[in-house]
């Protein structure tokens, strides 16, 4: 109820901004990212409309393909059995796997901040992130942060085969799971080290990498190369990794020149991030939660690309949060929910903000 409640929020905020610029609601649950994914549900991969393009305003038969599969096969599947469509199947899957990815969330935040409380007002925090407006949008962060979530349940509970699974399911969703599989591989290695769990471990060890291995494989054998998805990825939006160079000069010349509003509080979050990281380590949480945490802001901070996407990308890095709700739950009721309206507020504003008065992707 409290993802819902907050999320229905950021709807609102977004309709509204919606309205004062003279654009549609549903027009704008599906911009961007989740036009492609809307075609590749109808259409499949060969049938997505010429008119979508890369970042360059270029197209390929192969451009679709980095597109991961696994959320608009899920919508299709939706839309096959309900008949409802593809633009409601997508916002439903997305609401689905969000609900999937609060109650997780609480699991964990009860787990590492011994109560109930902190579980909650980590599910609050998580709802209120800046680009959580794309969790009820046709993107495939819910569904990703539903998978890493649960995950990391597993890690941290042991239990192998359900870590193994949604991590592979995760492979089929975003590249960003190769942070997760990390993890994973590196936690069960530990634990086969220690000879914990029997052979349970390396279950979960082979079971990570098999959804991300198959379909970046399935691209390799579609586009004649070995590093077909990365080539890709590289043409058609500049994505590849410079061990954060592009980020580092975007940081600089925002916070020396006279940029935009959504750009300044862009760098600002990713600083935030970066501090959150460094809390996460002193506070000592369990060391799969940190990693995966540091994994996501690495391939994320490390990547050229889209700078306004930073903070969307930076949206799996959920453990970044865990300190914040810790540190809430021990204040007063009045100064924790003080300040977590406001950072619903900022949240809510931000992401509404990004998909209406900013004209360029996100």
């Amino acid at each position: 109820m409290v993802y819902l409640a907050i999320r229905l929020f950021g709807l609102l905020v977004l309709a509204w901004l919606s309205a004062a610029n003279d654009e549609s609601l549903a027009d704008n649950l599906s911009a961007w990212d989740g036009e492609w994914y809307l075609e590749i549900a109808s259409h499949g991969y060969g049938g997505v409309a010429d008119s979508l393009v890369d970042g360059y305003g270029n197209r390929s038969p192969e451009t679709p393909l980095a597109f991961f599969p696994g959320y608009p096969v899920l919508v299709q599947v939706l839309d096959a059995v309900t008949g409802m469509g593809v633009d409601a199947a997508a916002v439903v899957v997305s609401l689905a796997a969000g609900i999937a990815a609060a109650h997780g969330l609480a699991r964990i935040g009860r787990s590492v901040g011994g109560s109930t409380g902190v579980g909650l007002l980590l599910v609050a925090l998580f709802a209120a992130s800046p680009m959580a407006v794309t969790l009820s949008m046709a993107y495939s962060e819910a569904l990703f942060c539903a998978l890493a979530v649960w995950a990391l349940v597993g890690v941290l509970e042991r239990n192998w085969l359900l870590a193994g699974l949604c991590c592979a399911g995760s492979g089929l969703v975003r590249p960003t799971a190769a942070a997760l599989i990390g993890v994973v591989g590196i936690a069960a290695l530990v634990a086969l080290v220690q000879r914990r769990d029997g052979w349970r471990p390396l279950l979960g060890a082979l079971l990570a990498p098999l959804g991300m291995v198959l379909y970046v494989g399935w691209v390799s054998v579609q586009t004649g190369s070995l590093g077909g998805y990365f080539a890709l990825q590289q043409r058609g939006w500049s994505s590849a990794f410079d061990g954060g160079w592009s980020t580092g000069r975007f940081a600089l010349e925002t916070l020396t020149q006279d940029k935009s509003v959504l750009e300044t509080f862009t760098v600002w979050i990713v600083l935030a991030a970066l501090v959150l990281l460094v809390l996460c380590v002193r506070s000592r949480m369990p060391w799969p939660l940190v990693l995966f945490a540091f994994a996501v802001l690495a391939v994320d901070l490390g990547s050229d690309g889209l700078m306004y996407s930073k903070v969307r990308l930076m949206l799996p890095a959920f453990p970044l949060l865990i300190p914040v709700a810790i540190g809430l739950a021990h204040r007063r009721t009045t100064t924790a929910v003080c300040s977590t309206v406001l950072i619903v507020c900022f949240g809510a504003w931000f992401g509404a903000y990004s998909l209406t008065a900013w004209p360029y992707a996100i």
